[in-house]
Formats: C-alpha cells, structure tokens, sequence
C-alpha cells in the first residue's frame, strides 16, 4: 500500500510500518565539485576554449566590409560569411537541424554522451563558471566551511566579487548572442550612448539571466530535470556504446588500505573507496553504481581514480570509457573498435552523408538570385486596346550576391504572349526588390486556347556585366482569359 504524504501529516515512524511514502519532491544537497586535473579535464577545457573562441570572436569577423555571420532579421537576410540567404532558403536551417539530429545520434550511439560532456553550452558555462567560483571561494573544503560557516565581511567580500564576475560573463554572453542579430558595431555604439532599442535590451538582459542562473545556481539540475536529451539517451544505448564505466569485477570488494597493504592478502578488489569519484561528478553520482541518466560522460571520476591509482602504484583504469561488452567478455581495444559497425551506427552515417550531400550539392548549385511571382489579385484580368487581354504580376527578385547586378524579364507559355512594362531592372548589392510586370495576348488567344486560367512562364535572366556566368530562373504562374 503507498500513500502519498500530505503536509501536517504524522511523520512515517508514527503510523503503521506496513505503509510507504513517496514524497513527490525531495529537497537535493548542494554539490560542490571537486577540481580535478587529468588528460579528460584538459580535453574538455580545450573545447571550452574552442566553442567559446568561435562564439565570442564570431560577431567581430569582417567579410566584404560587413560583419561575417550576421542573421539580420529586420532586413530579412542572412549572412554567413560568402552566403547571402533569404527567408525562402529556410530549408538549408531544415537541414543544418537534421544534420545536427542525425549527428546527435550517431556520436551517441557510437560513443555516450560526448555532446553533454564536452561541448554542450551548459557543460562549457558551467565549467567557466566554476572556475570562477574557486577562485574567489577556493576548492571544495574550503567552499563547504564557508558556506557552513557565520556571515563575516570576508564571506561577503568573496561572494560579491564571484557573483559580479558571473554577472559580468553573462551580460557579455548575452552581448555577443544579440551581436549574431544586430550587428554588434553598432550593438556597441548603442550601448556605451545608453541608447540601446528595447528588443536589444530585452535579450542581452534575458540570455545573460538565463546565463546566470543554469551555469551559476541550476547546474546539474538542468542536465538532471530540464532536458529531455538525459531521458531518451537510453533509446540510442546498446552495449557496445563506449560509456564512463566503473570496472566492478576489478574494483570489488572495496574498502580503504595502506600503500604498502597487499589487497589480494586482504582480499580487497583496487577500489580503496575513498569517494573521490563521487566528489568530483558535477551531478553528485557515484558512478560504482552502474550507468545513471545522470552521468554526462565528463570522466572527471576517471581522472581522479586514475591519480588514485597512480599514488597506490595500481594500474589506472579502474574507472574509464569502455562498453558493457568491452568489460563483460574482456575485449581489447582492438574488439571494441570492430564491433562499432553495428546496424544502427551505419544507418545513422548513411542518413548523415546523405544529407551532407544534399546540403552542400545545394549550395554549390544555388541560384545567385531568386525570384517570387505574384498576380495581381485586384483585377484577374482586363480588356484593352484592340481588345487584347492583360494581367498584371508582381515578381520579387532577390539578388543574393553583393555585386550590383542587372536581370531580363521574359514570359511565354501562350501564342502571342508579350511582355508590356517591367521587362528589365537593376539591383544592388543584397537588395530584394518588387517589379510590376504587365502581360498581354491578343484577342485571337482567347478563342484558341479557351477562357479560364492557363500555365505560363517566367524567365528571369542575369545579364553579365563582370564576366560572371550568366543565370536563368523560371517560375511558374497563370494567366486569365476572361469569358
């Protein structure tokens, strides 16, 4: 029988002990990592430099006088570096999204949590973070006291100081993240006149909050309870995924000894449990207890035992990356590696470089410009001089180079068709334009190929003017013959 807990009830010693509680929430401890160092330390400290070099820096890269990377959304484009790209080119984010899924996919089935470990945004902030904190708090002994400890001048000095370098941080953060969609020169100019639009402001001050709280307060909560990659991980798990493992067969039984002590006369397994393992996980597990949801794959546990092992002149490894399989049948590195070709694996790489194909093949034979035809939806179509029949169209042409370039405007798919107004026109560089473009065919159109709608084309040439290739798009459209 399970009853849930209501408040003021009596406590579980006072009624029957035949009852259990679930509690709906428990209160969780705060968790003070410990520092560790280690080759999988320093490998997630370059990435931290990496992602963060080409975060920070990436707003200031100039290209063709313009920022490099810049998703202007008031002006509808999109910069990245040679690309000029349009909202119509929305299926290239389609496709940079799938690849990003499908990539998720095949790294984890091949290799665990490596994006959670190693480069995830909050995995990265979290670690400046910290790194900030004992700075100004030092290591974990010393951060427990303090937080243990009564409130003193010193206490509030340090935290002050550790709390304005976040604060710092994430205003940056959220600076740099407005900087991809303002462009961030004038992002500043706007700033240090304390003149910046209520947008702007919103966002800085919102993503250097979210900043804030995830890297400095929520932490692990966040990888624990708020996303929902920790809870279907398990679904892209096989044993033969490579994951942070505790070797139990070698590790077992436990139990603390001397240097110099012989744990086979003691009948003692590697493991000395000194809880190291547990204090260095920023999510609080001991990974002894088998895969958690919880562990995303730092192996901060295996260079801590692996310094442990070193000082007791055991062999390292106890704790590393190694599959269920690679530690139930004993396989060597060279096993391990031939039984990553599994089904799975080769399904997502085939889908992957499907894509990758795909995307790229698109770019490469993208059009430089493109062109949207709409009719004129006031008047279908009318009668005029010598009772020929006219409909009127907008064309928008979006140049997407940034050289000044010039177009040819044709039409045909009926006898006689010809183009009235709007057959030429010259665009600047990145500009998106409306033409209006007038259409007639004579009378004899109507009795030959009947009233009602009929398919016609329009041909949109690029007229060379650098000694560039010249570029033809057609659109589809309809032309009315009234009864």
């Amino acid at each position: 029988m399970a009853d849930l807990q209501q408040p003021h009830q009596q406590p579980p010693e006072a009624a029957d002990a035949a009852t259990q509680y679930i509690y709906l929430y428990k209160s969780q401890d705060k968790i003070y990592p410990r520092s560790v160092k280690g080759r999988f330390v320093n490998w997630r400290w370059a990435f931290v430099w990496l992602t963060q070099l080409v975060f920070y820096l990436g707003p200031w890269l100039s290209w063709n006088d313009r920022q490099a990377v810049l998703f202007d959304l008031g002006a509808r484009r999109f910069y990245v570096f040679g690309l000029v790209l349009y909202p119509q080119d929305f299926v290239y984010l389609t496709a940079l999204l799938m690849m990003s899924a499908y990539a998720l996919f095949l790294f984890t089935a091949v290799a665990g949590r490596l994006w959670c470990g190693y480069a995830c945004p909050q995995t990265v902030y979290t670690e400046i973070f910290m790194w900030v904190e004992r700075k100004f708090e030092g290591d974990r002994a010393a951060r427990m006291k303090r937080d243990g400890g009564a409130w003193t001048m010193e206490k509030v000095g340090r935290k002050a100081a550790k709390h304005l370098a976040w604060i710092a941080i994430a205003l940056w953060t959220g600076y740099t993240f407005v900087g991809y969609f303002t462009p961030i020169k004038s992002l500043a100019a706007g700033v240090a006149q304390l003149s910046l639009g209520p947008w702007e402001t919103f966002w800085v001050l919102f993503y250097g909050f979210a900043t804030y709280g995830n890297a400095g307060f929520m932490r692990e909560q966040v990888c624990k309870y708020m996303c929902p990659y920790a809870r279907f991980q398990s679904a892209m798990f096989d044993k033969d995924t490579l994951i942070v493992t505790y070797d139990a067969e070698r590790g077992e039984p436990r139990g603390s000894r001397s240097k110099k002590a012989d744990p086979a006369a003691m009948g003692l397994g590697s493991c000395v449990d000194c809880n190291l393992c547990v204090q260095v996980c920023p999510t609080g597990i001991d990974i002894r207890k088998g895969l958690q949801y919880e562990c995303i794959g730092c192996a901060a546990c295996a260079d801590v035992c692996d310094d442990v092992m070193k000082k007791m002149g055991y062999a390292p490894g106890l704790v590393r990356y190694d599959t269920q399989n690679g530690l139930a049948l004993k396989l060597t590195p060279a096993q391990r590696l031939r039984r990553v070709l599994r089904a799975r694996v080769v399904i997502y790489t085939a889908v992957l470089f499907i894509i990758l194909v795909a995307f790229f093949g698109s770019l490469a034979l993208r059009s430089p410009f493109r062109v949207d035809v709409v009719r004129d939806r006031a008047t279908l179509a009318r009668e005029v001089e010598d009772g020929q029949v006219e409909n009127v169209y907008r064309l928008q042409i979006m140049n997407a180079t940034e050289s000044e370039q010039a177009y040819r405007i044709n039409a045909d798919g009926l006898p006689g068709l010809k183009l009235v107004s709007g057959g030429e026109t010259k665009l600047a560089p990145t500009e998106a334009r409306w033409v209006a473009v007038t259409l007639r065919v004579p009378h004899e159109a109507l009795t030959q190929a009947g009233a009602g709608a009929h398919e016609i084309h329009f041909s949109v040439e690029r007229v060379p003017t650098g000694g560039e290739a010249s570029a033809v798009v057609r659109e589809k459209s309809t032309f009315m013959l009234p009864r």
